[in-house]
């Protein structure tokens, strides 16, 4: 059984599709452990905000058949594939890491978002400050108090319904 983080982002009607995203996860892998939700400003174009948080999940699917099920999750939330890699989206959707996987096939393990982007490394540092990144060495909670980029984000109250 590998221990898997998955990154949950939205910026369009973005309450409704957190909450079904973490639904929908919670239908393939049981019980999750959730980060809080995150508000940040679109990053790479001008766009409205988005919510973000990280779901940390064991499961017995393989790399590639867990990034197939998210994106099957991302298109029955009517995820546009066409619209440009920086724009708003109902939801997205990233397998962040699975044990201590490296590769680049089906999919960079870890993910470069982990230590690029405060909204991908804050909530994970949140709920496993512990673990260690398996290219850096260093725990996500260490990373996350080293990170000195510019990004606007803070943890906002969300209602789970």
């Amino acid at each position: 059984m590998a221990q898997i983080y998955i990154s949950l982002g939205s910026n369009k009607n973005r309450h409704f599709h957190i909450q079904a995203a973490v639904s929908a996860l919670s239908q393939y892998f049981g019980p999750l452990t959730l980060s809080s939700v995150y508000e940040s400003e679109a990053v790479g174009f001008a766009g409205d905000p988005f919510y973000n948080m990280v779901a940390a999940a064991n499961t017995d699917l393989a790399i590639a058949d867990c990034v197939t099920l998210f994106k099957q999750i991302e298109d029955s939330y009517g995820r546009d594939r066409t619209a440009a890699k920086f724009s708003g989206r109902t939801l997205d959707l990233d397998l962040l890491t699975y044990d201590d996987v490296i590769c680049q096939q089906p999919v960079e393990l870890p993910r470069a978002e982990i230590t690029e982007n405060a909204f991908v490394l804050w909530p994970l540092a949140e709920i496993a400050p512990e673990v260690v990144h398996p290219l850096t060495g260093q725990t996500y909670s260490s990373l996350w108090q080293q990170y000195n980029k510019q990004q606007k984000l803070w943890p906002v109250p969300f209602n789970w319904e």
